[in-house]
Protein backbone atom coordinates (compact mmCIF):
# COMPACT_ATOMS: atom_id res chain seq x y z
CA UNK A 1 0.00 0.00 0.00
CA UNK A 2 1.63 3.87 1.12
CA UNK A 3 4.11 5.09 3.48
CA UNK A 4 2.86 8.42 5.13
CA UNK A 5 4.26 11.20 7.20
CA UNK A 6 1.94 13.17 9.86
CA UNK A 7 2.81 15.30 12.19
CA UNK A 8 1.53 14.61 15.99
CA UNK A 9 -0.36 17.69 15.89
CA UNK A 10 -2.25 17.30 13.19
CA UNK A 11 -5.85 15.52 13.24
CA UNK A 12 -6.37 12.01 12.75
CA UNK A 13 -7.66 10.80 9.61
CA UNK A 14 -9.45 7.53 8.48
CA UNK A 15 -7.13 7.23 5.42
CA UNK A 16 -4.14 7.04 8.22
CA UNK A 17 -4.18 3.51 8.64
CA UNK A 18 -1.82 1.96 11.54
CA UNK A 19 -0.01 4.80 12.95
CA UNK A 20 3.26 4.69 14.75
CA UNK A 21 5.14 7.34 16.62
CA UNK A 22 8.56 7.16 15.17
CA UNK A 23 10.42 9.77 17.52
CA UNK A 24 12.66 9.09 20.69
CA UNK A 25 10.21 11.56 22.90
CA UNK A 26 6.89 11.80 23.52
CA UNK A 27 5.42 14.94 21.41
CA UNK A 28 4.39 17.43 24.12
CA UNK A 29 0.69 17.94 25.17
CA UNK A 30 -0.96 14.62 23.28
CA UNK A 31 -2.37 11.65 25.01
CA UNK A 32 -1.93 8.56 23.83
CA UNK A 33 -5.69 7.81 23.01
CA UNK A 34 -5.75 11.31 21.18
CA UNK A 35 -2.75 9.94 18.67
CA UNK A 36 -4.89 6.75 18.03
CA UNK A 37 -1.24 4.60 18.04
CA UNK A 38 -0.66 1.19 16.51
CA UNK A 39 2.53 1.42 18.70
CA UNK A 40 5.94 3.59 19.18
CA UNK A 41 8.78 2.45 17.18
CA UNK A 42 11.60 4.04 19.58
CA UNK A 43 14.28 1.56 18.36
CA UNK A 44 13.74 3.58 14.66
CA UNK A 45 14.26 6.91 16.06
CA UNK A 46 17.61 8.82 15.92
CA UNK A 47 20.14 7.70 18.99
CA UNK A 48 19.60 10.85 21.53
CA UNK A 49 23.19 11.95 19.68
CA UNK A 50 22.38 12.48 16.60
CA UNK A 51 18.65 14.00 16.99
CA UNK A 52 20.42 16.80 19.47
CA UNK A 53 23.47 17.56 17.13
CA UNK A 54 20.69 18.16 14.18
CA UNK A 55 18.93 20.43 16.50
CA UNK A 56 16.61 20.48 12.99
CA UNK A 57 18.67 22.67 11.65
CA UNK A 58 17.59 22.29 7.87
CA UNK A 59 21.45 23.71 6.51
CA UNK A 60 22.53 20.24 8.75
CA UNK A 61 19.84 17.63 6.94
CA UNK A 62 21.86 16.42 4.41
CA UNK A 63 24.73 14.74 7.17
CA UNK A 64 21.57 14.22 9.00
CA UNK A 65 19.44 12.30 6.48
CA UNK A 66 23.34 10.26 5.78
CA UNK A 67 23.67 9.57 9.53
CA UNK A 68 20.29 8.47 10.43
CA UNK A 69 19.78 6.18 7.50
CA UNK A 70 23.43 4.32 9.00
CA UNK A 71 21.67 4.01 12.12
CA UNK A 72 17.96 2.63 10.27
CA UNK A 73 20.90 0.18 8.99
CA UNK A 74 21.47 -1.84 12.10
CA UNK A 75 17.80 -2.42 12.74
CA UNK A 76 16.80 -4.49 9.23
CA UNK A 77 14.94 -6.72 10.68
CA UNK A 78 12.95 -3.71 11.89
CA UNK A 79 12.49 -2.16 8.64
CA UNK A 80 11.24 -5.52 6.73
CA UNK A 81 9.07 -5.90 9.16
CA UNK A 82 7.31 -2.35 9.18
CA UNK A 83 7.70 -2.43 5.48
CA UNK A 84 5.90 -5.72 5.30
CA UNK A 85 2.92 -4.38 7.08
CA UNK A 86 3.20 -1.56 4.90
CA UNK A 87 2.52 -3.74 1.82
CA UNK A 88 -0.87 -5.19 3.41
CA UNK A 89 -1.78 -1.91 4.64
CA UNK A 90 -1.67 2.27 4.82
CA UNK A 91 1.04 2.93 7.38
CA UNK A 92 1.55 6.79 8.97
CA UNK A 93 4.82 7.47 10.54
CA UNK A 94 3.54 10.20 13.28
CA UNK A 95 6.76 12.51 14.63
CA UNK A 96 6.36 15.82 16.39
CA UNK A 97 8.89 18.52 14.51
CA UNK A 98 7.36 21.27 12.75
CA UNK A 99 9.21 20.38 9.60
CA UNK A 100 8.12 18.11 7.38
CA UNK A 101 10.39 18.20 5.24
CA UNK A 102 13.64 17.99 7.56
CA UNK A 103 12.31 15.56 9.89
CA UNK A 104 13.65 11.74 10.67
CA UNK A 105 9.90 11.03 8.94
CA UNK A 106 11.22 11.78 5.87
CA UNK A 107 14.11 9.54 5.56
CA UNK A 108 12.22 6.80 7.30
CA UNK A 109 9.86 7.10 4.54
CA UNK A 110 12.22 7.29 2.05
CA UNK A 111 14.17 4.11 3.47
CA UNK A 112 10.62 1.85 3.51
CA UNK A 113 9.71 2.92 -0.07
CA UNK A 114 12.93 2.03 -1.08
CA UNK A 115 12.41 -1.29 0.40
CA UNK A 116 8.73 -1.74 -0.75
CA UNK A 117 10.41 -0.99 -4.64
CA UNK A 118 12.89 -4.26 -3.75
CA UNK A 119 15.97 -2.77 -2.61
CA UNK A 120 18.17 -3.90 0.30
CA UNK A 121 17.16 -4.15 3.62
CA UNK A 122 20.38 -2.71 5.19
CA UNK A 123 23.01 -0.04 3.53
CA UNK A 124 25.76 -2.01 4.47
CA UNK A 125 26.83 -5.91 4.69
CA UNK A 126 29.20 -7.51 7.01
CA UNK A 127 31.68 -9.71 5.28
CA UNK A 128 35.34 -11.02 7.08
CA UNK A 129 38.25 -9.13 6.04
CA UNK A 130 41.87 -9.92 6.11
CA UNK A 131 42.92 -12.20 9.93
CA UNK A 132 39.08 -13.15 9.85
CA UNK A 133 37.90 -9.76 11.46
CA UNK A 134 34.98 -8.11 10.93
CA UNK A 135 34.48 -5.21 8.86
CA UNK A 136 31.83 -2.99 6.48
CA UNK A 137 31.42 -2.85 2.80
CA UNK A 138 29.39 -0.08 1.46
CA UNK A 139 26.78 -1.44 -0.61
CA UNK A 140 24.85 0.43 -3.93
CA UNK A 141 22.59 2.50 -2.23
CA UNK A 142 25.74 4.55 -0.79
CA UNK A 143 28.45 4.78 1.74
CA UNK A 144 28.27 4.34 5.60
CA UNK A 145 30.54 6.62 7.73
CA UNK A 146 31.68 5.89 10.97
CA UNK A 147 31.66 9.36 12.08
CA UNK A 148 30.66 10.68 15.50
CA UNK A 149 27.80 12.97 16.06
CA UNK A 150 29.25 15.87 17.60
CA UNK A 151 31.34 15.94 14.29
CA UNK A 152 30.62 18.09 11.42
CA UNK A 153 30.41 17.63 7.75
CA UNK A 154 33.57 18.84 7.42
CA UNK A 155 35.55 16.49 10.06
CA UNK A 156 35.40 19.14 12.60
CA UNK A 157 33.96 18.66 15.62
CA UNK A 158 31.39 21.26 16.91
CA UNK A 159 32.13 23.45 20.09
CA UNK A 160 31.41 21.77 23.51
CA UNK A 161 30.67 25.07 25.18
CA UNK A 162 28.25 24.76 28.07
CA UNK A 163 26.17 28.20 27.51
CA UNK A 164 27.34 31.65 27.39
CA UNK A 165 29.49 31.30 30.56
CA UNK A 166 30.17 27.66 30.11
CA UNK A 167 29.49 26.86 33.78
CA UNK A 168 29.84 23.17 35.16
CA UNK A 169 29.38 20.97 38.23
CA UNK A 170 32.19 20.04 39.30
CA UNK A 171 32.30 15.88 39.50
CA UNK A 172 31.37 14.88 42.86
CA UNK A 173 28.98 17.45 44.27
CA UNK A 174 25.24 17.24 44.36
CA UNK A 175 25.28 20.85 42.44
CA UNK A 176 26.18 22.84 45.22
CA UNK A 177 29.49 24.35 43.58
CA UNK A 178 30.31 25.25 39.79
CA UNK A 179 33.85 25.78 38.26
CA UNK A 180 34.14 28.57 35.58
CA UNK A 181 35.46 26.35 32.47
CA UNK A 182 36.80 29.31 30.85
CA UNK A 183 39.35 30.28 33.54
CA UNK A 184 42.69 28.67 34.00
CA UNK A 185 42.30 26.57 37.18
CA UNK A 186 38.43 26.50 37.31
CA UNK A 187 37.41 29.31 40.24
CA UNK A 188 35.38 28.05 42.21
CA UNK A 189 32.01 30.42 42.51
CA UNK A 190 29.21 29.38 45.36
CA UNK A 191 25.26 28.41 44.24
Amino acid sequence: MTVRSKRAYDPVSEGDGRRYLIDRLWPRGRSATALELAGWLKELAPSDELRRWFGHLPARYPEFRRRYRAELARHPERLEALAEEARRTTVTLVFGARDADHSNASVLAERLREILRGGPTSARRPTRGPAGRRRSVASASGTVSRGRPDELADGKERSRDRGPDRRRVEPGHSGGRTIRADRPGGTRHPP
